[in-house]
């Protein structure tokens, strides 16, 4: 096989995909979204209903439908958001909780996901966009990409505490956590805040830290993404992402894989 062979091979196989990418690919939704949605009966493939998740569609040549109109590839949407505490990181809740889509409301862009996620009593930076090879960009470990976080605590920090958070803790879970680095801000007379920088996000990495220590967070706030800056945003208010901060996660990545 010659290299012009080979390239379009790969850009053939490219665009055979699982039925639930391609609908993430196509900015439709997410993944996890796709298969419940598939699995609701509510996808067709070329007009007949399809329920399997393992199926595999041709983007380029395949019709795909939701709920009998076909979707097609969208325009890709950055957004940056200011999240509120009380929020819940998801599109739809079962508990009927308020999400994060309610700082949306009406609005005319297609169908976004949020990157990664903050829980409901955290607040921050979020981002969301239609554009999965972006987001899966921000969320590869290998990336390396720092986050930092303002957190205040029911405690006031020493030098002990901080260089056990540095070298890490084995949590509740039993799992072993660390912080790339952290400082003390500043120091009331019964709690602190500290800023925390990590380069791996675990869920709920930070809490679990402080509950294995028996302290209590009392504010967990997410600033900045790589060189992404929450900046004066305001809570619940949300802005485009411009072409410049597209790459400003991944400024001060080591290697970053773009």
């Amino acid at each position: 096989m010659n290299i012009h062979q080979k390239n379009h091979k790969q850009r053939t196989d490219s665009q055979i995909v699982s039925l639930p990418r391609a609908l993430s690919k196509l900015g439709f939704c997410s993944r996890s979204q796709a298969e419940k949605f598939i699995i609701e009966g509510r996808v067709f493939v070329n007009g007949k209903r399809e329920s399997n998740n393992e199926r595999r569609v041709d983007l380029k040549n395949d019709k795909i439908e939701f709920d009998n109109k076909q979707i097609v590839s969208s325009e890709k949407v950055y957004l940056m958001l200011h999240k509120p505490r009380g929020l819940v990181t998801t599109t739809s809740d079962e508990k009927g909780r308020e999400t994060v889509y309610e700082c949306f409301p009406k609005e005319n862009f297609p169908t976004v996901f949020p990157v990664g996620r903050l829980d409901k009593a955290s607040e921050g930076l979020l981002l969301f966009t239609n554009d999965t090879q972006w987001a899966a960009n921000i969320l590869e470990p290998k990336n390396n990409i720092e986050k930092i976080y303002h957190v205040q605590i029911n405690k006031i920090a020493d030098e002990k505490l901080l260089q056990s958070l540095r070298s890490g803790i084995k949590t509740t879970e039993n799992e072993f956590l660390s912080v790339k680095n952290v400082s003390v801000l500043r120091s009331g007379e019964k709690n602190c805040w500290l800023e925390i920088i990590l380069n791996e996000g675990k869920n709920r990495h930070i809490r679990k830290i402080f509950d294995s220590l028996k302290i209590n967070v009392l504010q967990l706030i997410r600033i900045s993404i790589g060189m992404l800056k929450l900046g004066k945003l305001e809570r619940r208010k949300w802005k485009y992402l411009s072409k410049h901060e597209l790459r400003l996660p991944f400024e001060c990545c080591p290697t970053p894989k773009l």
